[in-house]
């Protein structure tokens, strides 16, 4: 026992330098492209439902290895508005805030020539995620949509201190269109969403 505990304690310091992890507070805005999500009618007009631009906030956990390789997970409360020019959502045409939350996994590259400890860090980053669309109180249905979605784009951390650090994202996500219980017909492509934020983060 006297002789595998140094071991074990050697093998265990050597597992913490070569693993770190991270955890970020951020805020930007959220801009949409192919906005439109339907129509009561087949052959209806498919801008009937629009949703809009607004903010997002959200947290990331980071788990990055010795290399160049990390991993994180996410949540992020996106705000948006639902347009409906129809009243086929809300009682009356008109539009209302609702939310979408938006809960992920993404692999993070981190540029050769740039290690753990350097000052400025900047990645790559691809990954997958699950976007909760929720109706407004006011809406005459009621839930929520769940569409899984794909997204991709790049960032920079920059270190403040050994505890401290910023951090810029910029991101395209794609996912599904939202339709609760089927009612929005004349549905196409997918829904673009864009990602600017920037983000506080803590070292541990």
């Amino acid at each position: 026992m006297k002789i595998v505990l140094p071991f074990v304690l050697v093998l265990f310091s050597a597992a913490l330098r070569a693993q770190s992890g991270e955890l970020w507070l951020n805020g930007g805005v959220s801009i949409l492209l192919n906005r439109s999500i339907g129509s009561q009618a087949l052959d209806g007009n498919t801008s009937d439902v629009q949703l809009g631009d607004n903010y997002r906030v959200g947290f990331r956990f980071a788990f990055n290895s010795a290399g160049r390789i990390g991993h994180e997970i996410q949540y992020a409360l996106n705000r948006t508005n639902l347009q409906d020019h129809a009243g086929v959502i809300l009682p009356q045409p008109g539009s209302a805030g609702m939310a979408v939350h938006q809960g992920g996994y993404n692999l993070l590259y981190y540029f050769p020539g740039t290690k753990e400890e350097s000052k400025m860090r900047p990645f790559l980053t691809a990954g997958v995620h699950v976007n909760d669309f929720v109706l407004p109180a006011s809406a005459t249905l009621q839930g929520s949509s769940l569409k899984v979605g794909f997204n991709g784009g790049a960032g920079v951390k920059v270190k403040i201190s050994t505890l401290f650090a910023m951090r810029v994202d910029v991101r395209q996500y794609e996912s599904g269109k939202p339709n609760w219980g089927g009612v929005l017909l004349n549905q196409k492509g997918l829904l673009h969403q864009t990602e600017a934020s920037v983000g506080f983060g803590f070292y541990f």
